[in-house]
């Protein structure tokens, strides 16, 4: 995965898809927390050395263009804050809850 927007987790009951996010079984949970992991190693590396701003101008404008093309659904967007927003501080998940209603209007 080269971005956000290529991150698509498995369907795996998560709240993205209705569900409670929790699986049964073996696992339990272990396979969400290994997805987001996965998921902020890879925003790690995609955004390392850039500021803050810069990522937030890249994820808005990546964003922005997979909406105009239909390429990235309003499933996609709660996917990803679900994903990222546990290893971000209250101000932080609150200014992407913000990004992520704006990209819902687009």
């Amino acid at each position: 995965m080269g971005d956000f927007k290529n991150y698509r987790p498995q369907n795996n009951g998560g709240a993205a898809d209705g569900g409670s996010g929790q699986r049964s079984g073996k696992n339990g949970g272990g396979t969400d927390i290994k997805q987001a992991m996965e998921l902020a190693a890879t925003l790690a590396k995609t955004f390392a050395g850039k500021s803050e701003g810069q990522i937030l101008a890249t994820i808005i404008s990546q964003a922005e263009q997979g909406k105009r093309d239909g390429t990235l659904t309003d499933a996609d967007l709660d996917a990803f804050y679900a994903a990222l927003s546990p290893f971000l501080d209250s101000f932080k998940r609150k200014k992407l809850q913000q990004v992520i209603a704006k990209l819902k209007r687009i």
